[in-house]
């Protein structure tokens, strides 16, 4: 089974891997941009994401070997690899396992540590929606809104509504298998991991996902990490300050 990819531009390959309930479409605007300085940028939706496909099983062992599969299949090597949140977890893995594929590595906002699980009220909400009645985003929006009140993050879901079919609405995320298996996305990297590659860390200064005292486990992990923070951004650091986002991927990879 392939992954689904959006695959823009031409150059050396820049493999972008979203978080966790995200798809590849959320950064199709810096994808385009990146692609505009010769790279051929690769948006990855992963496993019980986007337009790949749904399976029951689901972990970082699993996400790796989905993306080194994508990788033979796309002869891809020497690649800048970028993730977010749950798809920073999935590009750790990968460089610690298969270094030889990664040239320079980015993480946005996650550390290697342990996350306790955080997405209850999501997952319980998204599964609470009944595409028997639901026939409208609004009517989606109004049911969600019950279980997540901010504003922004179920705009942020709402993307995975599309239409099955005419007049029948669904979900592109797999919630059963994701409702399942979340205690997977939180899972620290494994102890002994290690990559020794170029790697930058971008965090939000309004996030808490990396901490002060994160910067030791990091550097235990990422021998040459440099940590950079874009201000005024959180979790969602690309959305919320793309520019300097871009900046500080470019200033990195040139």
């Amino acid at each position: 089974m392939q992954l689904h990819s959006n695959i823009l531009g031409e150059g050396t390959p820049f493999i972008i891997l979203h978080g966790f309930l995200g798809m590849s479409d959320n950064w199709k605007t810096l994808g385009t941009k990146f692609s505009e300085q010769n790279y051929q940028v690769h948006l990855l939706d992963q496993r019980n994401h986007g337009r790949s496909f749904h399976s029951e099983d689901f972990s970082y062992e699993l996400l790796v070997e989905d993306l080194k599969s994508y990788c033979d299949t796309n002869h891809l090597k020497d690649i800048v690899l970028l993730g977010h949140s749950m798809g920073g977890k999935t590009a750790m893995l990968f460089a610690t396992k298969y270094p030889e594929y990664v040239s320079k590595l980015l993480v946005a906002d996650i550390s290697p540590r342990f996350y306790p699980v955080h997405h209850d009220a999501i997952l319980n909400g998204l599964g609470a929606l009944d595409f028997s009645e639901i026939k409208s985003r609004g009517a989606a929006d109004k049911e969600l809104s019950q279980y997540v009140t901010d504003f922004g993050t179920r705009q942020f879901l709402l993307k995975n509504l599309y239409w099955v079919e005419k007049g029948q609405l669904g979900l592109r995320i797999n919630v059963e298998s994701l409702t399942e298996n979340v205690s997977e996305v939180g899972e620290a990297l494994p102890i002994h991991a290690e990559f020794l590659g170029d790697t930058l860390f971008l965090r939000g200064d309004k996030s808490e996902y990396i901490a002060l005292q994160d910067e030791s486990i990091i550097k235990t992990h990422f021998p040459k990490a440099n940590i950079v923070t874009i201000k005024n951004a959180g979790h969602w650091l690309h959305a919320e300050n793309p520019e300097d986002f871009y900046n500080a991927v470019i200033d990195f990879v040139s």
